[in-house]
């Protein structure tokens, strides 16, 4: 979520990346630019790399199931957007602030978390827009903690590759929101406060058959399948102690919550056999399976005294073997691997040029 990188972003005290040079080609434009180089000596599982995106935050880039094609979701202003919206992208496309790829939520309300449809030719998203047309507001702070807010506005929405939407998959009172797909195309998991906390839910195609899958206290949310679509993969807040389970509740009721705390957990598609991955402090989020589904690649600043930077972070489904795999002074996040494991979408602040936007990588991913 963009929401998720505005907050981190404000723990940065931003550093330049690397000065090595490279030249990359723009192919949208046919020009030839000058970038700094995008992969770091250390960074051995990709084999080569382009930058999507010059501008805005750019995040949640997800695949359609032909790895054709791409949907993601951006606040760059010089695309007319005021606030996060959907947009499309062929798989080898790139776009500058000037040349904007097509938008596929309405332009209203504030969206989040953008999936392919297992057809190639719909996209689910969250989106506000029926609580209002306006951006809603983004508060970062409450009482010197960062926040991020649950907007009860949020529901999820089906819509075809024109931007228009054909059904409404929820309507509960409350947030909806952070829908994925299984690669079997049979499930859709989500966040939901429908139960009085943020719990996951799966559901059909076609939003029948709304079962829970989790119900301990906290933040459950990012969820994602295996590549067999027997497992889901998630990120959790769960407070312990009285003061943080306080501290939780309150923040809830205001439609808020805490985001530097989370860990990894993961579980059956049913919610079985559920357990925590990991177990190394500060914030671990973003998780998405290894092609191979022995493997999670995720997003942690644990290594990090001062919040920054996030790196991605390799790791066995057994909790062992933890690799750094990449090696950033500054953010990388929001990984996810191509149906046919052989290129990663991610988020990064890499050769941003020492600014804060964030934007869209794809990498030749190799083991």
């Amino acid at each position: 979520m963009n929401r998720i990188v505005a907050i981190l972003l404000l723990l940065l005290t931003v550093s330049s990346c690397k000065n090595e040079t490279a030249k990359t080609t723009d192919t949208t434009s046919g020009a030839t630019k000058k970038y700094d180089s995008l992969i770091y000596p250390e960074e051995t599982h990709f084999k080569s790399m382009r930058q999507v995106t010059f501008g805005g935050d750019n995040a949640e880039a997800y695949w359609s199931f032909d790895d054709k094609q791409l949907v993601f979701q951006s606040n760059n202003a010089n695309w007319n957007v005021s606030c996060d919206q959907m947009f499309l992208m062929d798989a080898n496309q790139t776009f500058t602030d000037s040349i904007a790829p097509p938008m596929v939520s309405t332009g209203k309300g504030r969206t989040t978390c953008s999936y392919f449809m297992p057809d190639n030719k719909h996209i689910i998203y969250a989106s506000t827009h029926l609580g209002d047309d306006a951006c809603p507001d983004t508060p970062l702070r409450k009482n010197g903690k960062y926040i991020w807010p649950i907007y009860d506005t949020y529901d999820i929405f089906v819509a075809d590759l024109e931007g228009n939407i054909v059904s409404q998959l929820t309507n509960e009172v409350g947030y909806d929101a952070e829908p994925t797909v299984s690669p079997k195309g049979d499930k859709i998991v989500f966040t939901s406060t429908r139960s009085g906390d943020l719990e996951l839910y799966t559901m059909n195609l076609d939003g029948s058959n709304v079962k829970q899958i989790t119900d301990e206290l906290g933040y459950d949310g990012g969820a994602f399948f295996s590549p067999d679509g027997t497992k889901i993969i998630f990120r959790s807040s769960r407070p312990k102690t009285e003061q943080e389970i306080k501290d939780y509740k309150d923040l809830l009721a205001e439609g808020l919550v805490e985001p530097t705390d989370m860990e990894l957990y993961i579980c059956n598609a049913d919610g079985s056999d559920l357990r925590q991955l990991t177990d190394l402090g500060n914030a671990n989020w973003s998780p998405f399976f290894h092609p191979s589904g022995e493997k999670v690649l995720f997003s942690s600043n644990f290594e990090s005294e001062r919040g920054f930077p996030f790196n991605l972070y390799l790791i066995d489904i057994d909790g062992k073997n933890l690799t750094r795999v990449t090696h950033s002074t500054t953010f990388d996040a929001f990984p996810v691997f191509s149906n046919d494991g052989k290129y990663l979408a991610f988020s990064s602040n890499r050769n941003n040029g020492g600014g804060r936007d964030t934007n869209l990588f794809i990498a030749e991913w190799q083991d």
